[in-house]
């Protein structure tokens, strides 16, 4: 019996109270259709209600999937369809956001690899432990995974100091999925389902193996956008007999990222000349900082003598794969994205996760071994307070409820963290004029704080582990020390009492060595890396 469905009678399985897992990462491999006509049967219906939704990362973008969804609830005033989530970030969704905040819904957070090492625990039937979280907001004795009050008292998921052997670990749970919700490109109608159209890989295979786990293997539907009567089996990801029903999709809502209906380029099937790509190398402070990251990689493969592997995290870190591209550097130094893409060019905003002309694709969850067993050589990424100590807060206020994303994974696992953003937040006026950096009008809240609000990178742990930390900005850079943090470096054109020591509220140790940032990174066009690099690897 064929297992292609309508999507009414694939639904029809889906019961009050279900905890259902879902692929996606915002808008990769998000069964937005499945979600949106779920919604719409509760609605019709009052059926099914009290869900608990479960995924590795966010099935959603503004306005998008679960996002959506959040936005009609909270405009019906109707919060009976679903009872709690555990979502990796909720960044990019800010109705999904306001659930949080108002309490509306419980919600609960991992970090994303540790999300995945726990739908593929759950699939073997062990415990999901791990040093990740330890000395952060994640761990229990500070705020744990819980992202409101209702999570606080309900606990359905939970985190738990353990100890093995005499060390120190945190052990996460959450409720076993009956249902899984993933989303492929093609299947066949025995149900074997392709992903050769898709922008990465996910967690797809992870929550199929997860939800069809002994006790009590659960239902998987998938969502794809075409059905044929002949898939290769080299291209099947997911084996038909784990897939229940199958539903084909309209093409709006099956887009391979929140942008991007479908492009060859960030599936595999073409690759884009660099001359084809759009450029940004206009100086800008924010391209400045990317700039000074990448200064630091090349700095990295003179020492090794060899090319190197780098994560580059959302916001400003992303900037650095187009650095690297613009000087040319791609076979030295080769960029990651967490959710699977080694190579080409990372998006940025709703559309990070996703690469142009990327030169691999893994599944997550693999992805995230890697990190966590520090087989990259460096990291950047991005902070919103950095305390006196080195400790960074990456994303959260009183006022925004974001979730640990990757953060937490990459910090812990890379042997070199290299943070990057902004010196100040706020409304501010800085160009990039004749190779300084002018300060027209500076932000007016201060990131180098006292006391971060949240810490998810803990510096002294950091330390310990013998991590190489620096602290990059477009006016200062930063070393993590024994003693705290050591301005190493001023941008020129600054003023290093009025525009770093001023907008600080702690002093840093001044190293014996200040000196000025060169100057390159301020400079229109290339920086001439490439040599650098050739010559290194040569030797």
């Amino acid at each position: 019996m064929g297992k292609v469905v309508d999507v009414n009678k694939a639904l029809d399985v889906i019961r009050d109270g279900d905890v259902i897992a879902v692929s996606g990462f915002n808008m990769a491999t998000t069964p937005e259709y499945l979600l949106l006509k779920l919604y719409e049967r509760y609605r019709d219906t009052g059926h099914p209600h009290d869900l608990f939704i479960v995924t590795d990362s966010l099935p959603a973008a503004k306005g998008r999937a679960l996002d959506l969804i959040a936005e009609r609830m909270i405009k019906e005033n109707d919060f009976g369809f679903i009872k709690g989530f555990m979502i990796t970030f909720f960044g990019v969704a800010p109705s999904l956001q306001r659930l949080v905040i108002e309490n509306r819904v419980e919600a609960y957070s991992f970090p994303i690899g540790v999300a995945t090492r726990w739908f593929r625990s759950v699939a073997s039937g062990t415990p999901a432990i791990t040093k990740v979280g330890l000395g952060t907001f994640l761990d229990p004795r500070q705020d744990g995974i819980y992202m409101n009050e209702l999570a606080r008292e309900r606990r359905t998921c939970r985190v738990e100091l353990v100890s093995i052997n005499g060390d120190e670990y945190l052990l996460y749970d959450c409720p076993k999925p009956r249902i899984g919700l993933i989303r492929g490109s093609t299947a066949d109608e025995f149900g074997n389902l392709t992903m050769t159209d898709e922008a990465i890989y996910g967690s797809v295979l992870a929550i199929t193996q997860a939800v069809k786990a002994q006790p009590n293997p659960g239902i998987v539907i998938a969502q794809v956008l075409y059905v044929s009567r002949f898939v290769n089996p080299r291209d099947v990801h997911v084996p038909g007999p784990l897939i229940d029903y199958v539903v084909t999709s309209p093409p709006e809502h099956h887009t391979q990222s929140a942008s991007i209906d479908y492009d060859p380029s960030v599936c595999g099937r073409v690759v884009v000349s660099n001359a084809c790509l759009p450029s940004n190398d206009k100086p800008s402070f924010e391209y400045a900082i990317a700039r000074r990251v990448v200064l630091e990689f090349v700095k990295l493969v003179e020492r090794l003598g060899r090319p190197i592997a780098v994560n580059l995290g959302i916001g400003i870190p992303a900037l650095a794969a187009r650095v690297i591209r613009s000087e040319g550097l791609e076979d030295y130094i080769v960029t990651t994205v967490e959710s699977g893409p080694w190579g080409g060019i990372a998006l940025g905003d709703d559309d990070f996760g996703v690469a142009v002309s990327p030169k691999a694709v893994l599944p997550m969850p693999d992805q995230f071994i890697i990190y966590e067993g520090g087989a990259i050589d460096a990291a950047s990424l991005g902070f919103m307070q950095v305390g006196p100590n080195g400790d960074v807060n990456p994303s959260f206020l009183p006022e925004r409820v974001t979730g640990p994303g990757g953060f937490p994974v990459i910090a812990h696992g890379s042997p070199r963290l290299y943070f990057a953003g902004a010196f100040t937040a706020g409304k501010r006026d800085i160009a990039v004029i004749n190779g300084r950096l002018a300060i027209i009008r500076d932000g007016s809240i201060i990131k180098f704080v006292r006391r971060p609000y949240k810490v998810g990178f803990n510096a002294e742990l950091g330390l310990k582990m013998g991590k190489e930390v620096l602290y990059i900005t477009e006016r200062a850079v930063f070393k993590l020390t024994n003693e705290g943090l050591v301005l190493e470096e001023y941008a020129p054109g600054v003023d290093i009492e009025r525009d770093i020591l001023a907008k600080m509220e702690f002093k840093p140790v001044i190293s014996r060595h200040l000196q000025p940032m060169d100057d390159v990174v301020f400079r229109d066009g290339p920086m001439g890396l490439l040599e650098i690099v050739e010559k290194a690897v040569r030797r």
